[in-house]
């Protein structure tokens, strides 16, 4: 990655990412999200590259939505390992509920309109699912804390290190137009609020975006798109912070003004 940290790598499974944090060549490292189906043997590969062990200490899961928790079963047959999200996603990773309904109304492309086909269920990994600490730490990602960052999901969180000042976001905003198909093609780099289809909280999401730029990050990687640092980044997140209501919250839509019930 440019610019970016040496312990970390983020690796895109088709439409979204997931992020190795740790130092090449050590035993002791951590991976955030687990991508869209089918990608399990591309992820664990990856990791006996770059790694001397060849499971991690744990998985942390920014949300459960299926794009970031694809593979996640498939891992876990793979690596016995704790997996830690905030304790509102819980209820989506032990199969006790279901994601609201995507929301093919709010426009910006393809993937929108096509965002009914996406599954919403919950899936269930029992005891492996274990809640984030109330402190905000991470157990096994010393220097690391977790921020509540809802509206995307009710239990969304990021990862920020102080040292670095480098920010894993998950979708709280992304790099990326992920309504449009051709801009998820393309990868074409510009800063964008949480994909609208799947985002059931709007106030939530603005207040958490302004969270995230208080943080001043130097370096971020987000669920979608490549990672961004720098001016690009700093101009780009103050612009979505302050003018978060014309930039992201769609015009029209299922909970722009009603917000999901969940």
């Amino acid at each position: 990655m440019d610019a970016g940290p040496e312990d970390m790598l983020y690796m895109r499974t088709l439409i979204a990412n997931v992020v190795f944090v740790g130092e090449p060549g050590s035993d002791d490292w951590v991976l955030v999200d687990a991508g869209v189906y089918t990608f399990a043997d591309n992820i664990a590969d990856t990791a006996k590259k770059r790694f001397r062990s060849v499971q991690p200490r744990a998985i942390v899961l920014t949300h459960g939505h299926f794009d970031h928790v694809g593979s996640l079963a498939d891992l876990l047959e793979l690596w016995d390992v704790p997996v830690y999200a905030h304790e509102k996603e819980l209820p989506y990773l032990t199969g006790k509920a279901d994601y609201p309904e995507p929301d093919p109304t709010v426009g910006g492309g393809l993937m929108s309109q096509i965002s009914p086909l996406y599954p919403r269920k919950g899936i269930d990994i029992g005891q492996r699912a274990q809640a984030l600490p109330d402190d905000g730490s991470i157990p096994v990602m010393p220097g690391w804390r977790w921020i509540h960052t809802p509206g995307h999901t009710e239990g969304h969180v990021s990862l920020f290190r102080e040292s670095d000042r480098t920010l894993i976001a998950g979708d709280a905003f992304i790099t990326v137009k992920q309504e449009s198909a051709l801009a998820v093609i393309t990868q074409r780099a510009e800063i964008h609020g949480p994909p609208a289809y799947f985002t059931v909280e709007w106030d939530k999401a603005w207040a958490s975006v302004k969270r995230l730029e208080a943080l001043k990050p130097l370096f971020a990687v987000t669920g979608h798109g490549i990672p961004m640092f720098g001016e690009e980044l700093e101009q780009g997140l103050a612009r979505l912070a302050r003018d978060f209501d014309k930039l992201a919250i769609p015009e029209h839509g299922r909970y722009v003004h009603h917000p999901a019930e969940v």
